[in-house]
């Protein structure tokens, strides 16, 4: 299926977003995702699936100031 991942349009086999992530060689300790522009939760990963179509955005939080 085709999505949207960081403004870009890829296709995967993930159904879900844990999956999305591991398929990306991404680790979801260190990230925070939105989901169609609404927040994640990270004990969601598993059980949030995915749809065609889908946007998805990855952030890497930064320190500073």
């Amino acid at each position: 299926m085709r999505i949207e991942l960081n403004g870009r349009v890829i296709d995967t086999t993930a159904r879900t977003l844990d999956e999305l992530l591991q398929e990306q060689q991404i680790d979801p300790a260190t990230v925070a995702t939105a989901l169609n522009g609404e927040f994640v939760p990270r004990a969601r990963y598993a059980s949030q699936s995915l749809a065609a179509g889908n946007q998805i955005e990855v952030l890497s939080p930064m320190q500073g100031g």
